[in-house]
């Protein structure tokens, strides 16, 4: 969305040229021909930075910045002053009172255009650390669950424990698909394919991604899950670059419910080391061969290198098929010397018979021992969850 800015002027010339020249900046404009006026909109619009006459005649620039400061709804609000006045003097007056900047009659269109964008950037900065510091006692849980290689089960690990921790908790839970053109869980839960992800990751500007927006792209599943689902078209991978994107929207879903669970896919994509470091919990997804562990250490280290203590960094054994090669929990945990804190064993019909239903395995069979081993896992996070942190 644009951002709006009013401007005061009780000179509609100057209202008409300025508000023309910044409209065409792409500005939302809102217009007020005298201080009583401007207060109004001001009040009644919130607008993102006010540029005010201080000569007007029923009630000068300076006492309606006072005004403006005194109510809670634009204490803050970014004021640049817009006079003909040039004394020392009355630009003192000026910020004593509360504006924010000061440009003299008349200005070069660009050097207002420059004041203007700071004054918005500098005003969104601040607003996005106050958004962030006054969310952090409503921030939910994050996981992050990712593996060193492809073909592990990390999605169905995804929207089982999603799932798991919705039945046990019975709070909001979003399981999340971080890849770009590689989701599959619209398919496997019978849901209408969705570009969510995608939409949020080409938004041009990180402001646009309110809590709000990305709440408006979250999909519902019947099991009472929301799921922020990615497209499954493989040209929509280039958006895997779109980090600050990433950042703001892992963010945004962090305070929309209890837990999130993210699909992080294989590896350390370009932007997981931006969110993993928001991740409360890391789960890395492995099978008993000798390959797959030897990548397993490495993947630990390099997310240990992005400063994430070990200890959040958990392993889940997930044995997919019935086979000798595969070694037993205790041998692959002595190889990788790092705690499992769970196993999955091999269910192949429970999964067809799921995918068949449209919905996580452990709801088509919750008395079935992965649903029991996905339990674990919850008791796990759950646990953790009510911790200090």
């Amino acid at each position: 969305m644009a951002e709006k800015i009013l401007i005061v002027d009780d000179d509609l010339d100057t209202l008409r040229l300025v508000g023309l020249m910044l409209q065409r900046q792409g500005y939302q404009i809102s217009a007020a021909t005298n201080g009583q006026q401007g207060l109004e909109k001001a009040f009644e619009e919130d607008p993102d930075l006010i540029l005010l006459d201080v000569m007007m005649p029923d009630m000068d620039g300076y006492e309606v910045t006072r005004r403006l400061r005194q109510n809670p709804s634009t204490s803050e609000t970014p004021i640049l002053m817009f006079t003909a006045k040039s004394q020392l003097d009355d630009k003192v007056i000026g910020f004593e009172v509360g504006a924010n900047d000061y440009l003299t009659k008349p200005t070069h269109p660009s050097e207002l255009q420059a004041r203007v964008k700071t004054l918005l950037a500098r005003s969104g900065d601040k607003k996005e650390k106050a958004a962030a510091e006054s969310g952090d006692e409503n921030r939910g849980y994050v996981i992050g669950v990712l593996s060193a290689r492809g073909g592990l089960g990390i999605t169905t690990l995804v929207a089982n424990l999603a799932a798991g921790l919705l039945n046990r908790t019975k709070s909001e839970v979003i399981a999340a698909e971080m890849l770009p053109g590689q989701g599959t869980l619209a398919l496997e839960l019978g849901l209408t394919p969705s570009k969510g992800l995608v939409d949020l990751l080409s938004t041009g500007k990180t402001s646009e991604l309110t809590r709000e927006r990305i709440r408006e792209s979250l999909t519902h599943h019947g099991s009472g899950l929301n799921l922020l689902l990615s497209s499954d078209r493989p040209r929509d991978m280039h958006l895997i670059g779109q980090v600050v994107n990433y950042e703001a929207v892992v963010s945004g879903l962090a305070g929309l419910a209890r837990f999130t669970v993210l699909d992080l896919g294989v590896g350390i994509q370009p932007f997981a080391t931006k969110v993993i470091p928001q991740c409360n919990e890391v789960l890395i997804l492995l099978e008993g061969v000798p390959n797959t562990i030897i990548h397993t250490r490495a993947l630990i280290e390099d997310i240990a290198a992005l400063g994430i203590n070990k200890r959040s960094v958990n392993v889940v054994l997930n044995n997919r098929i019935r086979s000798d090669t595969q070694l037993p929990s205790s041998q692959v945990q002595t190889k990788l010397d790092h705690e499992i804190i769970g196993t999955l064993t091999p269910a192949p019909e429970l999964f067809v018979q799921a995918t068949r239903m449209q919905t996580p395995a452990i709801l088509c069979q919750p008395e079935s021992l992965t649903a029991r081993q996905i339990s674990k896992l919850v008791d796990f996070i759950t646990e953790r969850e009510a911790l200090p942190r």
